[in-house]
């Protein structure tokens, strides 16, 4: 017998696995984003679209059937009418005067707890506290334990010392929010400012001291000028939050005595008079506004992040 053999069939050399483009990779990698910035939108930018379309209209919500399309009137109301004109002025009076004192207090603040000394922990918790509180419990908090005129803690000390007994509200009604917000956001502040602190070089402030250098000039020369990217992030981002401040105001003295900043009367128009389309066209004022300083503050963190990243 004869064996036959079969030839052998040269196997086909295997394919490599073919790679995914980039598009595909990029696509795998933010897929998982999708919900969240559909969310995102649904929750922000609806919205807001909706009230940009308003803002457009004559609508008052006692008279629904009766609105129109009015164009920018309602814009130029809120920059006409001297109320609101003066809500505007009170909104940016409120926001440089807390900015500017919070950032001086915490700067203080930040320069002493970067020192060291037993109970530093404690103390750097118990300094974070107040802005921990929530907005309107701490305006409660100002409005009838300190300020009252009967029994609050500032008359009582007063009383006790034989001085008079004024009603702070009613006197320095803008005063009055002012140092309720200064007493929440000088901690943040402080935040800010103890982190640009502790990232100084201490090779470059021990050789300041080796060559004479006093404390206020370590602090002049070298500390200040580190700290104006902190200095212009804490300013920037408190601006953003304290130009949108409703809790003091609302809570402490109902916008009145002069003190209604532009949101509480976005907050008149739309619930108290009904007007939709001129309280929108005041909304979207504070946005803008908003916006332009978070477009400043974006630029200053990224400034603070590529001096980090060039640093190490």
């Amino acid at each position: 017998m004869t064996a036959t053999t079969s030839p052998r069939v040269a196997a086909a050399p295997a394919r490599p696995a073919a790679r995914p483009s980039n598009r595909m990779r990029a696509w795998a990698t933010r897929a998982p984003l999708l919900p969240a910035l559909a969310f995102m939108i649904v929750v922000t930018q609806l919205p807001f679209v909706a009230t940009l379309v308003i803002s457009f209209f004559d609508w008052n919500a006692l008279y629904p059937k009766d609105r129109h399309f009015t164009g920018i009137d309602n814009y130029r109301q809120v920059l006409s009418d001297s109320d609101l004109r003066h809500s505007v002025w009170t909104t940016i009076l409120l926001t440089v005067t807390v900015v500017l004192v919070s950032l001086i207090l915490g700067l203080a603040v930040a320069l002493l707890l970067n020192r060291k000394f037993p109970g530093r922990g404690v103390v750097r918790t118990l300094m974070i506290a107040p802005f921990l509180v929530v907005p309107v419990a701490a305006a409660l908090l100002w409005k009838h334990v300190l300020y009252n005129p009967e029994y609050g803690l500032f008359n009582g000390l007063l009383h006790y010392v034989g001085g008079p007994q004024p009603d702070w509200i009613s006197n320095t009604p803008l005063l009055a929010v002012e140092a309720s917000l200064v007493w929440q956001w000088t901690p943040f502040m402080m935040l800010i400012l103890l982190a640009g602190l502790q990232s100084r070089d201490g090779q470059q402030l021990e050789a300041a001291r080796v060559d004479g250098a006093s404390d206020w000039q370590i602090f002049r020369h070298l500390t200040l000028p580190h700290l104006r990217r902190y200095l212009e992030l804490g300013a920037l981002l408190g601006s953003i939050y304290i130009v949108q401040n409703f809790d003091a105001v609302f809570t402490i003295t109902s916008g009145g005595l002069g003190t209604a900043n532009l949101p509480y009367t976005v907050y008149q128009s739309f619930y108290q008079a009904h007007e939709n389309g001129l309280a929108s066209a005041a909304g979207v004022v504070v946005v803008i506004g908003s916006i332009i300083i978070a477009t400043f503050a974006l630029r200053v963190v990224s400034s603070l992040f590529r001096e980090e990243v060039g640093r190490a």
